[in-house]
């Protein structure tokens, strides 16, 4: 190497307090390269303990009295990697005085990084140039986010209107009361006594694919029902299963809701053939207009606790025929039309009917479903429990025991499902039709 070589200066590294200045301080490194500048380096390869002997120099003037500031502390030299090979280890082992560190809560700004002085040709192994960037400011604590404040009542039931319920509910049972007790009302009751006009071919009793299908609808109602709300719930599912014909992924638990709804329409199928088939359509479709003055009778009746006469197996009142009606032809077709455009079954190219539509109706249309089931193991259980499930479960016009057996056993069956109707279990099934994967 030529003695016109410039000489390397001190390298800072990290400070040695928080939001300090790269050590050591620039005022070492600057006055360490003004003495490495006066004194330049003749050593070659062969002559390491020359140049160590420069270097030890460079040190003591950096080092001296008369450089190191007032307010100064005597601190060793880091040594790293040597400069040639097979030498020492650099810098020589010494001290320098540096200005004592500051407070840490009164840090002074970092001062410039001097420019290091080129490497050279004699470096065994270049050593990468530390970050002299001082340390980032911690990060002030954010302030605790202000309480959302969540309306009074809300929940899964919004009880701010069970009072103006509970006031409509009393006031229809006063007003009823009222009514039928005036010569108006009195004779309203007499004319249309609430018994649906039937025509004179209507068959009676029911038949035993009615019975199940009964069943068979009790118990895919409540799956999906239990489903749909896990759906609308679910956030981490267990599973998800992709379609072998259009590729689409879906949860578990909504192709396990969309399996039931498929089987459910497969029934309503086949109960609207044999419905037809069989007569029994004209039990729950209106023939006649008397049917709305004796469906509001009835109405009345209920509302007034003085019910009217019931009697099943050979006919119903008016206001359950419009009730069945409702619930077989329009509830039913916008359940599943809505479902459909719901589900991945429901092909990209048909843009017709909004997402937003089926959404609206969907959830709707299930609330109606359970408010009529409800009403109806009402009065099931008030007009007659053990004639009324002889009808439904066993096919017979009595008030034997069988109807209620079979009434329990399908209760456990539902039940059963019920606890069964999760993504775990469904995967097994789920594989038959598709691809089950965790993610």
């Amino acid at each position: 190497m030529s003695a016109s070589s410039p000489t390397t200066g001190l390298r800072q590294g990290l400070p040695r307090t928080p939001g300090g200045e790269p050590w050591p301080p620039a005022t070492a490194v600057a006055a360490f390269a003004d003495a490495g500048a006066a004194a330049p380096s003749t050593a070659t390869p062969s002559e390491p303990d020359a140049a160590a002997t420069s270097t030890a120099d460079a040190a003591d003037q950096a080092t001296s009295p008369a450089a190191a500031p007032a307010n100064t502390v005597e601190v060793a030299l880091r040594r790293g990697l040597p400069r040639v090979a097979g030498g020492e280890a650099w810098p020589p082992a010494g001290t320098v005085h540096v200005p004592a560190p500051a407070e840490p809560e009164a840090a002074p700004a970092p001062a410039p990084t001097a420019a290091p002085a080129a490497a050279t040709t004699a470096d065994a192994t270049p050593t990468p140039e530390p970050d002299s960037a001082p340390a980032a400011p911690a990060a002030p604590t954010p302030a605790a986010p202000a309480p959302v404040e969540v309306p009074a009542g809300r929940g899964v039931v919004d009880k701010r209107w069970l009072i103006p319920a509970l006031v409509l509910v009393i006031a229809a049972f006063v007003g009823a009361r009222w009514f039928i007790g005036t010569d108006t009302g009195a004779d309203f009751v007499a004319r249309y006594d609430g018994m649906q006009p039937l025509p004179d071919n209507a068959p009676v009793g029911f038949p035993a694919w009615l019975n199940w299908a009964h069943f068979f609808n009790m118990f895919l109602m409540a799956l999906i029902v239990k489903t749909g709300l896990d759906v609308r719930r679910e956030k981490r599912p267990a599973g998800y299963w992709t379609s072998k014909r259009n590729g689409k992924k879906i949860s578990l638990t909504q192709w396990l809701h969309q399996t039931l709804d498929i089987a459910w329409v497969a029934l309503g199928v086949v109960f609207y053939i044999l419905l037809f088939a069989t007569g029994q359509w004209v039990r729950i479709v209106p023939t006649s207009l008397d049917a709305i003055p004796n469906a509001i009778s009835a109405g009345l009746q209920y509302l007034a606790l003085d019910w009217p006469d019931e009697h099943g197996w050979v006919h119903y009142n008016a206001l359950q025929e419009l009730a069945y009606f409702t619930t077989v032809f329009i509830a039913s077709p916008l359940a599943i039309a809505s479902g459909f455009r719901m589900s991945s079954m429901w092909p990209k190219t048909w843009n017709g009917v909004p997402v937003a539509w089926a959404r609206a109706v969907h959830f709707p249309t299930m609330i109606y479903f359970l408010i009529f089931m409800v009403i109806h193991v009402f009065l099931v259980a008030t007009t007659g429990l053990r004639a009324n499930l002889n009808a439904m479960f066993a096919a017979q016009d009595s008030t034997s025991w069988t109807g209620t057996l079979v009434f329990l056993g399908a209760v456990a069956v539902t039940a059963l499902g019920w606890f069964l109707a999760r993504g775990s279990f469904a995967a097994p099934l789920a594989k038959l039709t598709g691809k089950v994967t965790k993610r």
